[in-house]
This record gives structure tokens, C-alpha cells and sequence, in this order.
């Protein structure tokens, strides 16, 4: 089975206003009840992902991203850095949320991926 892509998410410095401007626009229903105030996107209906929205730390840029779920996260990091890709932050464990990593494709593109 291919890959699937499983999470969106949208950073800014305003994490708040970024929450309440796709909450309205969009009508979706955000839960920012976590310690990292980190705004999990409930999934729309039929075919939709889930998503989050949230404010970057200092210093970093604006992004937008997905995350595409791989059942071995350090192997899939590999393959891409044979491929041409970089690693730009290894696999990570975020406890009782989610293990991550995010890569750079060879064109600087930031893509995330979660171990499903």
C-alpha cells in the first residue's frame, strides 16, 4: 500500500488568530486543549485528514506542511537521503501525541512524516 498522507499543518506567528481565521472561514471545529496550545483540526467528513494549527517558535518562519505515515520512520529517512533528500529534524517523540520526523526533497521542499 502506498503511503498515505495523514496530517496537514499550518504555522504563523499568530497561532491564535491563524486558529480563528481557518475555524471561521472554513468551519472547522479546532482543539487547542493540549499543553503546547497546539490547535488539533477535527476531521471534516468522508476523505478529509486531520490537521493542526499552531504558532512557531521564535525565530522560525511561516509554514505549511503535510505529513505522509510510514510504519519505520528512520528507514524512510534513509531511503530519502540516498535519494538526494536531507533529514532537517530526525525522529521525534512528542509522548502520548506523536513520533514525527521532517525532511528536505531535493528541490528544499519541507515535508513531515509520521509513524503510523
Amino acid at each position: 500500500m502506498a503511503a498515505p498522507v495523514v496530517h496537514f499543518e499550518i504555522l504563523g506567528k499568530n497561532g491564535d488568530g491563524l486558529k480563528k481565521f481557518y475555524g471561521t472561514i472554513f468551519d472547522w471545529k479546532i482543539n487547542s486543549d493540549n499543553p503546547m496550545n497546539y490547535g488539533l483540526v477535527e476531521s471534516a467528513g468522508e476523505g478529509s485528514i486531520a490537521g493542526g494549527i499552531g504558532q512557531v517558535e521564535e525565530g522560525q518562519p511561516n509554514s505549511a506542511s503535510f505529513y505522509i505515515g510510514v510504519a519505520d520512520i528512520k528507514a524512510t529517512l534513509a531511503e530519502i537521503e540516498k535519494a538526494g533528500g536531507k533529514t532537517v529534524v530526525p525522529e521525534t517523540k512528542i509522548p502520548n501525541m506523536v513520533t514525527f520526523a521532517m525532511f528536505a526533497d531535493p528541490e528544499g521542499n519541507i515535508v513531515g512524516l509520521v509513524k503510523q
